[in-house]
């Protein structure tokens, strides 16, 4: 077991894991996050708990709770982020550049005359941007670093709500890209059409994905449909798949009623349907059918 704490830089952002160490903090904390340029400041939204999934036990020490100087540096960062990003836009507007400013990143290296203003954009095709670096060198003093990302990137880092109504999976807890295909909508009972099929970003939907291996599984050990069960109550045909249940919908052959079965009590009965014997394997009857009776040789003659 291990004991994690969540934390995000924006809110409704993505999530990082950290191990609080010896120390409590409570949801709402600003707490300082050890990354590559230095602490950097978050807020805290989910207190420590012990977990017991892999994947936990090398994490990033939480460095404390931010002090003052701290959350003034970062209160003056955010204010540096949103001029910047002004800025960028309104040059860009006046260059008449085929750009869209998704996020601004504000690194601040503790020296004045060393300061680094990363922005993130989108574009149609490869924009010539020179002359834009120029103009925002000489209006925000720093160094610049213009960045083109694709949609995928771009949701990630600018956040919303999916097809299901949650925040978007790629801003909240995944960390990498990978290829999702429409077979993977075919074993999950999807309709094969890329408009209803894709998220935020225009893409195939992420959940696709991760959630590939459950239904694959799912179907490995479910009964399959119009397959016979017998229940405590009656033999049925399953009808229905209910994968995030981990359960089968079965139509009772007596009455006519559907019901839904936990999947071990589905496989149960569909062992127990199968110890009494496919029509198959029934001794059946003889055929009845004319039987034809052989002359003798005295009636032929």
């Amino acid at each position: 077991m291990a004991r994690v704490m969540a934390v995000s830089f924006e809110r409704y952002g993505r999530l990082y894991y950290l191990d609080p160490g010896e120390q409590d903090y409570s949801v709402g904390d600003r707490v300082l996050v050890p990354t590559d340029s230095g602490p950097e400041v978050a807020e805290c939204v989910w207190a420590p708990e012990w977990v017991e999934e892999d994947g936990f036990s090398e994490l990033p020490v939480c460095a404390g709770l931010a002090g003052p100087e701290q959350l003034e540096r970062d209160a003056a960062n955010r204010r540096r982020r949103a001029e910047a990003k002004l800025a960028a836009k309104k040059l860009i507007k006046r260059n008449q550049l085929p750009m869209k400013v998704v996020a601004v990143d504000f690194v601040d290296s503790g020296i004045d005359f060393d300061q680094l203003v990363v922005i993130y954009f989108t574009a149609p095709h490869r924009v010539d941007f020179r002359t834009l670096v120029s103009e925002l060198a000489r209006t925000l003093h720093a160094r610049i670093d213009l960045r083109q990302i694709g949609s995928r990137d771009a949701a990630r880092l600018v956040g919303g709500l999916g097809n299901c109504g949650r925040d978007l999976c790629c801003a909240t807890f995944l960390k990498d890209f990978e290829p999702v295909s429409l077979r993977m909508a075919k074993v999950q009972d999807l309709p094969p059409n890329p408009l209803k099929i894709s998220g935020a970003c225009g893409r195939l939907m992420c959940c696709l994905k991760y959630e590939h291996p459950l239904y694959t599984e799912f179907a490995r050990t479910a009964p399959a449909i119009g397959e016979q069960v017998a229940l405590d109550d009656g033999d049925g045909v399953v009808v229905g798949h209910q994968v995030p249940a981990d359960s089968v919908v079965i139509r009772m052959s007596a009455s006519g009623a559907t019901r839904s079965c936990s999947l071990a009590a589905a496989c149960g009965a569909r062992q127990l349907f199968a110890s009494r014997g496919t029509p198959a394997q029934v001794q059946r009857p003889p055929r009845k059918g004319r039987i034809r009776r052989r002359r003798s040789d005295d009636e032929e003659s």
